[in-house]
């Protein structure tokens, strides 16, 4: 069932819909008179107006529109409204049950004795207006160029009809045997047909539309592919003139394509594309017209780095186009898939090399076809993407992919060799070589070496480690929790990559805190050696096993505040002053020609630059693999960015290469400068959301301080130079706060706190010059004693600035602070929560003498005069003892005995039970008490491993499967309801973003989910489903796909509320203490949950 619609189409299913629900409206009422099906009839739009549509081809004018997000409880309505979605309102119309869900339950009950109408005149209704869809269907084969369409659009339309003719039989039946069994499973094979049948429809045809789009984006990189080869200046200008159009159409399909898409990730992606392709298109231009004017009429001093320039920008544009084209196909999106996922990086790999496969295989067809070309290109590119995916594939698949390219490259060179010779192939060296790249690649008859590969790695994939600090350590430490858990090696996985990662970051350490974090590493993977062997050996749960995992949990809890804290020092270091070495480098660019070092000042300060580089993106990625947070969409920006700026480096320095020999060039290099400039800005911005701001502040000062006690000792050495450069990293580090200081201001929303961290950073922007200026005095006369001094009253003046920046930020003062933060990380990482207060205060005195007595609402109270003993109370009679209240409803307790009868699953096995018990994992260390969002998610748990069993078969009804999907849509709603009511009272604007961007999700996910499990129902029990001509066929492969879908729709309906409850508890704390708003987070014991 596709999950996404084609405006054009949904017009023209209209009626369709509207004639099926006819006959839902009389099949549900049990009408027994004709005259007042007639009167429904009546009161149809005329079903004229859709004939004129059949001369009509499907226009493009629209593409995917998402499901309704919200079904809101209603009547049942005889009329569908024009902006509704029809195959939609085939499955969920706004009433109590949907048109095939409740033919479906009308089936199932077909025992009850209940008599069905004469739906004749409904269902010839539908027939008419199926034979609308058929003429139109028809007339678009016709009028299309599009061979894929023409061939699997006439088995859709077929089916459509073949099930149309079952309605009619099914009617007539009806009408003369109302209480007919086999009428009536006519009647609801017939509308799964028509369901079944529209969704094909749709499916095809929106594949036709995406192939449309394809054909433009391939056309624009055979463009681009010939930048590589023009070397005229009129050549550039019909270069120049074909590619723009072409761009145009790209840019304006794209556009159109992306407003369309349900998946917000995908609509992300192909919009980071576009930009992408705006930014490097005239970066790309300049940099042909570069190359051309240094190689004319002979090359000139700097003609291979302006080639070299040309060629990264022309792969750059491939990419991104390529990057489109894969998006573009996607028709579903795992929300545990990341970037860095095997299965993902082969993906792009193959259609990669799919698209370049043509250009190669033009080249081997033509003889006269020299070295260097774009065909040629073409097929080192094929070997270097199939080299990837040999690197992430099975040892047999990646045997033979590294032999296949060994003998593609080798029979390149031999070719080349000849050709540039002028020696004829007598070898069919060229033939050969296709016939390699084709079963490499893969043609219409096969799916090539690197597509079975990627399949094999997707059968055998199963479960992979985290690809962060946090998700790993959560990871392990699931394992320890459970350990009659079979996780399949994931947590001990999940943990030795976890101090493999802590061991890389140890490299950039100093010695001390190396030594430190490399025997935090020893301890932990020894316990863990220790640890498995008792698991191997059937021990895992002996007293030895449970002392190790204690040992093991607190190890890795101190691994990862260590390993938080060290990386926040070394992003202070990296991060403090990201300009300079840029400004130094554009410096020696721009050099007197007469100057007699600027060739050396110009080395000098390009490998300043690379080490400056390397050193940041070296640091970015240890923040996103090894740092607290927890986002994909910040940690994947973090390795995207670090990529860009590692790769524009090189460009960087070949341009101002070119720039330092050719003055003209300026264009060009400002060009790249530019594009460089903003990648590190990006860069820096994208740390320091993974990163928290007030750790960050505090990280920043102890570092003022320690160069603070550098310019002392230049001090006391009369050392001006050294003075000069630990002030300018004070001052600059100084800077770096401010800047946080003011970034966190214009993220809040909260007046007291946008005043408070205001004022703080006002006091540190003044603090910051003096200091500078005073430094400057003692720099010229390193002497003068009392220019030292007011150095230092400066000094500790900005120093105690910075920490009133960090107390505004963090809301509690530096003494109170470190206490503070330390005392809710060990909370936070604790599964115990501190025992209540206890009702009685003990406490011991001292003797003293007596003391004046003390006035407390006028009584008068001797601490040292015990008060006289109290008479007893009265004896009475007292009443019978109440009888007590019955027992109420523990949420807490029903959810807890719940999960006791449920075993651990087996993901492999039971994909949707796993689901909802990861989701489970996640929500039972919080209470629901007085936290709604927490409740739902825990109903939504519940009632996804319920749905678990019936899709199974393991008990229930076909209705009970409809009601349980409906269960968890109105759960869903309720979820996003209350997140989106909690983002509106968020102050911090970043978190409500990320609230709103992961609750925008759920509606979409569980109506899909709503109408899967319809066509799932509508198979449960039936071993054959209708063919395209109405005959039976076996149902196993739809079934599959069916089911397939469901599970993959599901998977993503619990990560998503998983991260909306992640989202809803960072954003909590910044609610607007006006708002009234009531939503506790309180973590529960862990021996609550047993």
């Amino acid at each position: 069932m596709p999950v996404f619609h084609t405006k054009t189409i949904e017009n023209i299913l209209e009626p369709v819909a509207q004639q099926l629900h006819y006959v839902l409206a009389m099949a549900e009422k049990n009408a027994t008179s004709v005259d007042e099906v007639r009167h429904l009839g009546t009161s149809m739009p005329n079903l004229d107006r859709f004939a004129s549509r059949s001369a009509l081809a499907l226009s493009r004018a629209s593409s995917r529109r998402s499901i309704p997000e919200y079904i809101t409880p209603d009547t049942v309505r005889h009329v569908v409204n024009d902006d509704d979605c029809p195959v939609c309102q085939l499955m969920m119309p706004r009433g109590k049950d949907g048109c095939v869900s409740r033919l479906v339950i009308l089936h199932e009950e077909a025992n009850d004795g209940n008599a069905m109408p004469d739906l004749t005149g409904p269902v010839g209704m539908v027939s008419r207006a199926v034979g609308n869809l058929i003429q139109v269907g028809y007339d678009t084969c016709d009028h299309s160029d599009d061979r894929i369409l023409q061939q699997d659009m006439p088995p859709a339309l077929q089916r459509v009809e073949g099930s149309s003719k079952l309605l009619e039989e099914s009617s007539y039946s009806l009408k003369h045997d109302p209480y007919s069994v086999p009428a009536r499973k006519k009647l609801i094979d017939g509308a799964r047909g028509i369901l079944q049948g529209t969704s094909a429809l749709l499916l095809c045809f929106d594949e036709s539309e995406v192939r449309k789009i394809i054909r433009v984006c391939r056309k624009a990189n055979d463009y681009v592919a010939v930048s590589e080869v023009i070397e005229s200046m009129a050549d550039l200008q019909q270069f120049v003139k074909d590619i723009s159009p072409v761009l145009h159409d790209v840019t304006n399909d794209v556009n159109l394509r992306q407003q369309e898409l349900t998946h917000q990730v995908h609509r992300e992606i192909l919009i980071r594309c576009m930009d992408s392709i705006k930014v490097i298109a005239p970066i790309l231009i300049c940099s042909m017209k570069t190359s051309i004017e240094l190689g004319t009429p002979h090359p000139r001093q700097g003609h291979a780095e302006a080639i070299a320039n040309r060629n990264f920008m022309s792969q750059r544009m491939t990419e991104e186009m390529n990057e489109i084209i894969r998006v573009l196909q996607l028709t579903t999106y795992d929300e545990d898939e990341w970037d860095a996922d095997n299965v993902t990086v082969m993906r792009k790999a193959l259609s990669a090399a799919k698209s370049l496969l043509t250009a190669a295989l033009d080249w081997l067809a033509d003889p006269h076809a020299r070295s260097g070309a774009v065909g040629e290109k073409a097929i080192r590119r094929i070997c270097e993407y199939a080299d990837r995916i040999s690197a992430r594939a099975l040892p047999e698949d990646a045997q033979s992919i590294k032999r296949s390219i060994f003998e593609i490259t080798s029979f390149t060179d031999e070719l080349c060799n000849l050709r540039n010779n002028g020696q004829p192939d007598r070898e069919n060296l060229a033939a050969q070589t296709a016939r390699r790249l084709k079963d490499l690649v893969g043609s219409q008859n096969s799916s090539g070496l690197m597509g079975d590969a990627l399949q094999n790695a997707q059968r055998h994939g199963g479960a992979n480690p985290a690809h962060t600090a946090a998700g790993r350590l959560e990871q392990a430490l699931r394992w320890l929790d459970n350990p009659g858990l079979d996780d399949g090696g994931l947590g001990l996985q999940a943990l030795r990559l976890l101090t493999a990662d802590a061991r890389k970051l140890a490299d950039r350490l100093n010695p001390q805190d190396r030594n430190r974090l490399l025997g935090l590493c020893s301890d932990i993977d020894r316990l863990a050696a220790q640890l498995a062997d008792l698991e191997r050996r059937g021990l895992g749960n002996s007293p030895e096993a449970h002392q190790i995992r204690n040992q093991l949990k607190n190890a890795l809890r101190d691994l990862g505040d260590f390993m938080r804290r060290v990386l926040t020092d070394r992003v202070v270091d990296d991060f403090a002053d990201i300009t300079t070495p840029l400004k130094q480098f554009v410096e020696a660019v721009h050099a007197d020609p007469y100057d007699p070092n600027r060739e050396q000042n110009f080395v000098d300060k390009s490998q300043r630059l690379t080490d400056h580089s390397q050193s940041m993106t070296t640091t970015a990625r240890l923040v996103a693999s090894c740092g607290p947070s927890k986002s994909k969409k910040t940690v994947e920006a973090i390795l995207d960015t670090a990529e860009k700026v590692e790769q524009l480096t090189p460009q960087l320095v070949n341009a101002g290469r070119v720039r330092l020999h050719n003055p003209g060039s300026e264009q060009h290099f400002e060009n790249i400068h530019k594009q460089y400039a903003d990648a590190l800005h990006r860069l820096r911005s994208h740390v320091d959301d993974a990163i928290d701001t007030g750790e960050f502040v505090r990280a920043s000062e102890t570092a003022m301080r320690r160069y603070t006690n550098h310019c002392e000792g230049a001090i006391n050495g009369a050392d001006a130079h050294g003075l000069v450069n630990n002030s300018s990293q004070i001052a600059r580090l100084g800077n770096r706060v401010l800047m946080t200081a003011q970034n966190e201001a214009d993220n809040s929303e909260e007046p007291s706190f946008v005043s408070r961290v205001r004022n703080a950073a006002d006091q540190l922007h003044n603090a910051i010059p003096p200091m500078v200026n005073n430094a400057k005095q003692i720099a010229q006369n390193p002497h003068d004693q009392y220019a030292a001094q007011n150095w230092r009253g400066t000094n500790d003046h900005l120093l105690n600035s910075v920490r009133a920046v960090g107390d505004a930020i963090t809301g509690v003062p530096m003494s109170n602070g470190r206490h503070s933060s330390y005392q809710e990380s060990i909370s936070r990482a604790s599964p115990y929560n501190p025992p209540p207060p206890s009702s009685q205060v003990i406490r011991s005195v001292n003797a003293s003498p007596p003391t004046a007595p003390i006035i407390h609402n006028k009584m008068i109270i001797r601490e040292d005069i015990p008060a006289p003993p109290r008479p007893p109370p009265p004896v009475e009679l007292s009443p019978p003892p109440r009888p007590p209240p019955p027992p109420e409803y523990d949420e807490e307790e029903e959810t807890r005995a719940f999960w006791e009868r449920y075993p651990l699953p087996q993901a492999s096995h039971q994909p949707m039970l796993a689901a909802a018990h990861n989701l489970h994992n996640e929500l039972k260390q919080w209470s629901s008490q007085e936290n709604d969002i927490v409740a739902a998610a825990k109903r939504m748990a519940i009632l996804m491993a319920r749905l678990s069993q019936l899709v199974r078969g393991e008990g229930g009804t076909k209705k009970d499967l409809i009601n349980c999907s409906k269960a968890i849509a109105d759960s869903s709603e309720e979820v996003t309801r209350l997140a989106v009511q909690l983002a509106r009272l968020c102050t911090d604007i970043k978190m409500r973003t990320a609230l709103l961007q992961v609750s925008e999700r759920i509606p979409t996910i569980a109506t899909q989910l709503k109408v899967l499990s319809t066509v799932k129902a509508t198979m449960l029990g039936s071993a054959n489903v209708i063919g395209p001509y109405g005959q039976p066929v076996e149902g196993s492969e739809e079934d599959d796909e069916a089911m397939q879908q469901l599970v993959h729709n599901a998977q993503n309906l619990m990560q998503s509320v998983k991260d909306v409850v992640r989202a809803a508890e960072a954003a909590s704390i910044k609610i607007r203490t006006n708002s009234g708003l009531r939503l506790r987070w309180l973590r529960k014991p862990m021996w609550s949950n047993f």
